[in-house]
């Protein structure tokens, strides 16, 4: 069954965080150049086996937390039952080859959700490139593409044509959520470094490609509109 939204018992609007993390991501944006041309100078740069080790528990929180808010905020948003996307996690980089997704193999430099099969992956080179501006960025990922699992179960008539940004709307429910119920605690420059993955890099990678994707302005604008104003903030 899919799932159809709920009529709300209560509003939830997080107002001052809405603005705060407005102000924040917009404002970053403002050094989009200089944080890609950082980047991509980083990027040269081989990772050490503790930022390996580091980036791989901080994708496995990622996952458990993002799927933990959804598991408990399920039966509140939406009817229907609530069903945990397969992770079929890294690929590329020399290690596995990527996996299937209707015939066809998937893209590297990205990251996916395959309807198909349920479930969840990433080209590992893209998970690294992005993790040395800060460990915001996988987190930012595995929301972003759970966000496009979570529509997958939903009754279509609440799918947004602009599927993408409303994944990038459902990644701020989820991570911002995820911090209200204190299952993930936001650092000093994690807002910051999500405007960078969400902006600086918009023109850089296939991920974050305008054309698929949005552009800068618009994914921050979805972004911040899931995480101050929550699922309904999504759906209209």
């Amino acid at each position: 069954m899919k799932g159809g939204l709920r009529v709300p018992r209560r509003v939830m609007t997080w107002l001052t965080l809405a603005i705060v993390s407005c102000v924040s991501l917009l404002s970053t944006e403002l050094g989009a150049t200089a944080s890609a041309a950082s980047t991509s100078v980083a990027s040269r740069a081989e990772m050490s086996t503790v930022q390996l080790d580091s980036m791989n528990q901080d994708i496995s929180t990622a996952v458990d937390v993002v799927n933990q808010f959804w598991a408990s905020h399920w039966p509140y948003y939406f009817t229907g039952r609530y069903s945990r996307p397969r992770i079929f996690g890294a690929y590329g980089g020399g290690g596995r080859r990527a996996p299937y997704c209707d015939g066809a193999r998937l893209g590297y430099n990205n990251a996916w959700y395959c309807g198909q099969g349920h479930y969840i992956a990433w080209d590992i080179t893209l998970m690294r490139r992005g993790y040395r501006s800060g460990d915001a960025w996988v987190y930012l990922i595995i929301a972003h593409e759970w966000g496009h699992a979570v529509q997958a179960l939903l009754d279509q008539r609440l799918v947004s044509r602009a599927k993408e940004l409303q994944a990038d709307c459902l990644a701020g429910v989820a991570l911002y959520g995820a911090a209200r119920d204190g299952i993930l605690r936001f650092e000093n420059g994690d807002v910051e470094e999500l405007a960078d993955a969400l902006g600086a890099l918009a023109d850089k990678t296939p991920w974050t490609r305008a054309s698929d994707h949005g552009s800068a302005s618009q994914r921050i604008a979805a972004f911040t509109r899931g995480a101050g104003y929550g699922v309904y903030g999504c759906l209209t």
